[in-house]
């Protein structure tokens, strides 16, 4: 159980789902692990929350557990869009933890946002990769086929094909540079629901070397932190993937302490 996370389900304003699908990564395996990693790696955190003046384990948070993964990946993420959708027509907000960043195509199609906001080091705009149009290196094309506009934090790279596809005015990419002086009330309105994504290898891998395809010249984790705080309080969804267990836990740490920022800042918000 995700530490805090003690709410029935009936009661949850938040549901945490483990999704450690593992199926297309393309450099280092191991998301597999993420949920349990990011769960184990929650413990140290104290419940209370200074900035909020909010307890975790106050805040009606429900952990469903790991939706078990399996080879076929079509069938996995259509089974998972069906778990989180049915917490999304209760009205609690679905947190998944991956596993690879296709599981965000489960959970755009769950929520239907009109924006995905993805903090990622990489566009994730191909049509296919490997001939796989379900690999983590297609998520925000398939996010597409389902919200309006997407929403690249932290990007740095990315094929040919990716930037020609990023240029087009249904995408906006923000470089790491540029990452801390961006601001969601430049493009998320108030009557646009949002779906946000954190895909930990955005930060420097200094921040975050438990990850399957880390690049250098990332962000730092007090300006994601930032960035998942500023969004939250807007968004329908969210979720924090590519954890894995190569590292002595930086990774699943930052993960977990992410999530429950996302959770505070949305609880306050919605007050």
């Amino acid at each position: 159980m995700f530490p805090g996370a003690t709410a029935d389900r009936e009661d949850a304003e938040f549901a945490v789902v483990g999704a450690p699908l593992d199926a297309s990564t393309s450099f280092q395996p191991g998301t597999r692990f993420g949920p349990d990693r990011v769960r184990t790696f929650a413990r140290p955190f104290e419940d209370y929350d200074h900035h909020t003046d909010c307890h975790f384990s106050e805040l009606a948070v429900y952990d469903h557990g790991d939706v078990r993964a399996w080879p076929d990946a079509n069938e996995y993420l259509e089974y998972l869009e069906g778990v989180l959708a049915d917490f999304d027509d209760d009205g609690t907000i679905p947190l998944t933890v991956g596993g690879e960043h296709a599981v965000t195509i489960a959970g755009v199609r769950a929520v239907e946002p009109d924006v995905v906001v993805s903090l990622d080091a990489h566009l994730d705009l191909r049509e296919a990769y490997d001939g796989d149009e379900l690999s983590h290196a297609c998520a925000m094309r398939r996010a597409l086929e389902t919200a309006e506009d997407v929403v690249v934090l932290g990007a740095r790279s990315g094929s040919e094909a990716e930037w020609e596809r990023a240029a087009e005015a249904d995408v906006t990419v923000v470089e790491p540079d540029a990452v801390a002086d961006w601001s969601p009330a430049e493009q998320l309105a108030v009557d646009r629901s949002v779906y946000l994504t954190v895909d930990v290898d955005v930060l420097d891998p200094a921040f975050a070397p438990g990850t399957g395809t880390p690049e250098p010249f990332g962000l730092d984790s007090a300006t994601v932190h930032d960035v998942v705080r500023s969004v939250a309080p807007l968004a329908d969804g969210f979720d924090v993937v590519e954890v894995n267990d190569r590292d002595d836990g930086q990774a699943a740490s930052v993960a977990a302490k992410l999530l429950r920022a996302f959770v505070f800042a949305h609880a306050a918000g919605a007050d």
